[in-house]
Parts: C-alpha cells; sequence; structure tokens
C-alpha cells in the first residue's frame, strides 16, 4: 500500500456523508472491510453508510453494524440518494465498478466525491482519486487495518472493528491456508487477538452456523454432485437451481464449498457452478501455479487471484457444463 499522509485524514475527517461500497455476491473479506470502515468513520467522528448491491449472507449477521448496511437490491432509490449526496465514498475489495452491478452508474455519477479504492486482486481498474491495491495481501480486510494504523494509529481499531477485520482474513485466507497467508498476516491477527478477538468464537460463528439444510446440500454436493475429470485432476461442482430450492437454499449456504474437492490429494482445480434466475455463477480454485484468474477472465467475464477467482455463464447448467468440459484442456 503507498504512502499515506495527513492530507487524507484531514479529508477523511472533513467529510459530511460518507458511503462504503462492496461488490455484488458480498463475502467475508468484503463485510469485514466494510464494517471495520465503518467503525472507524465512527471513531472519527464521519456519518457513513454501508451499502452493498444484494444481500450479504447469514452467517456474516453477528457482526455489529450489519444490520445498519442497506440492500441496493432491495432498497434501490435510497441507494441511490445515499451516492448521489456522499462526499466520502471507499470502494472495498472489488477491482472494476462493474462488480457493484446496478449501483455503478451512481458511483460514476457522482463526480465531486473523494472515493477511495482499497483492493486486493490482480489486473485493477483506475477508477478512484486513491488507489491504494496490493494484490500480494491476503484480503481487503488486511488492507484496511493498514489503512487505520497508517493514517491514526490501532488505538481507534476497537473489538468490533477488529472481529470485523478478522472475520474478513479468516474467511479470504480459506482460514490461513491460502498462499497468500503472509508472516505479516499473521502480525496483524495477533494485534486483533490482543483487541479481545477470540478465534475459537468468531470460526464458531462463521463456520459452525449451518442450518440443517445446508448440512444436507453439502453432504449432496459431495456425493452425488461431484465429478472427476482428466485423471481426478478436475473437480466439477454443479447445483441448478432445483436442486438449490430442494434444500431451501439461503445466500451464503454454498460458501467454501468450492474448497473441499480441493482436499482430494490428485485435485488440482475445484470449479463450484450454482444456477440463480438464468445465469450460472462460477467459483474457481486451484493449487499451486495453476491460474484460474486468467481462466475465469478469459472464458466466463470474470477474474480474481491465482488460485481463487470468479466468472458467469449467462444460460443453463448443461450448456455451461458443456462450455466447461470443451475447455478443459485449457485449464492445464
Amino acid at each position: 500500500m503507498q504512502e499515506l499522509d495527513q492530507g487524507i485524514l484531514n479529508q477523511l475527517t472533513q467529510a459530511k456523508h460518507a458511503v462504503i461500497l462492496s461488490h455484488r455476491s458480498p463475502d467475508g473479506d468484503s463485510i469485514g472491510s466494510s464494517l471495520a470502515m465503518w467503525h472507524y468513520l465512527k471513531k472519527l467522528g464521519v456519518e457513513s453508510q454501508v451499502i452493498t448491491p444484494d444481500p450479504a449472507p447469514d452467517f456474516l449477521s453477528w457482526l455489529n453494524g450489519f444490520k445498519a448496511m442497506i440492500n441496493g437490491e432491495q432498497h434501490t432509490q435510497l441507494a441511490q440518494e445515499k451516492i448521489k449526496a456522499a462526499d466520502l465514498i471507499f470502494c472495498l475489495d472489488f477491482n472494476s465498478p462493474g462488480r457493484i452491478a446496478q449501483l455503478e452508474p451512481f458511483l460514476e455519477e457522482n463526480k465531486s466525491a473523494l472515493k477511495i479504492n482499497i483492493d486486493h486482486h490482480q489486473e485493477p481498474l483506475d477508477f478512484c482519486n486513491l488507489q491504494l491495491v496490493d494484490t500480494s495481501a491476503s484480503s481487503t480486510a488486511e488492507l484496511v487495518y493498514q489503512f487505520v494504523e497508517r493514517l491514526s494509529g490501532i488505538d481507534l481499531i476497537d473489538l468490533p472493528a477488529a472481529e470485523a477485520i478478522y472475520t474478513g482474513i479468516l474467511t479470504d485466507t480459506g482460514s490461513f491456508r491460502f498462499a497468500s497467508t503472509s508472516s505479516k498476516t499473521h502480525q496483524i491477527v495477533s494485534k486483533l487477538i490482543e483487541k479481545g478477538v477470540k478465534p475459537e468464537q468468531v470460526h464458531s460463528r462463521v463456520y459452525d452456523s449451518y442450518s440443517a439444510e445446508r448440512l444436507r446440500l453439502l453432504g449432496y454436493a459431495l456425493n452425488e454432485g461431484l465429478k472427476l475429470y482428466r485423471d481426478q485432476q478436475l473437480a466439477i461442482i454443479a447445483l441448478d437451481q432445483k436442486l438449490l430450492a430442494q434444500f431451501n437454499f439461503k445466500r451464503g449456504d454454498t460458501e467454501g464449498l468450492v474448497n473441499y474437492p480441493l482436499s482430494i490429494k490428485s485435485v488440482k482445480v475445484s470449479i463450484l457452478l450454482t444456477e440463480k434466475e438464468g445465469k450460472i455463477r462460477m467459483s474457481f480454485r486451484s493449487k499451486a501455479d495453476l491460474a484460474v484468474n486468467e481462466f475465469a477472465r478469459d472464458h466466463f467475464d470474470g477474474g480474481g487471484h491465482i488460485n481463487a477467482a470468479g466468472g458467469i455463464y449467462h444460460g443453463g447448467m448443461p450448456e455451461a457444463l458443456a462450455k466447461l468440459e470443451s475447455l478443459i484442456d485449457d485449464l492445464f
């Protein structure tokens, strides 16, 4: 992250109406980062509002400030009004304005606000006044911690903010097992624990909050839903809309599911497909130096990190699977 000076802090404290934007299909890092920034701005005396393009998953509902967020899908006019009135806008955990879906035009129409992008995804677009991007960071939550530390010191990180940052790091590092987890990551986590974060409690709240239906969906996905290709080097799990409805699917129920096949010794790439309203959302995970972000970008209008990426297919599940199967050689 580039150097930050006192002038930036002065601009923050002078803001009257701040907005914090998260990407569509928000995850633990985007919500953790956003709520941590919300708490920090509150400490600075700045009124702010977290806005997500669509609903956040229930497994994050315990985080302080979760209920105060605005869901732009349900409250589009209110979201538009907040973004229009903002004189400070944080864009957290996304590298392109297209990642905020229907909120993108509202962001672009506000020409007067100071816009700050904090992100760790590769190939960022230059769409904010201040681009604080570090693609080597484990998570955007880690970068938010550094942002606060450099501007104000960590005394302004209270327990609710610390829990939000820890949640972002925990979820985006796959519980600290991904290659992006660095010594710096662990140093930050140690400071968060000193703030009062209880790792076992956060882990339980995030990962031990399954409904019975979610557990049954997981069982189905790993049994009937899991297909192996290319001498068991590639795993694909496909869950269509009818199947998800059968298990009373709720947003967040498939969180982390794409990682399970990577526990198979031979599997090098895992892909999860989920269907919603005529679109197939795709999650890609890989081991070692297999770059799934390039594959997602080239074929499925996506992107992300070398070992963790997302994409989308506009069409039905059979067609999406057929296209994937025809492109298997491009993955290896």
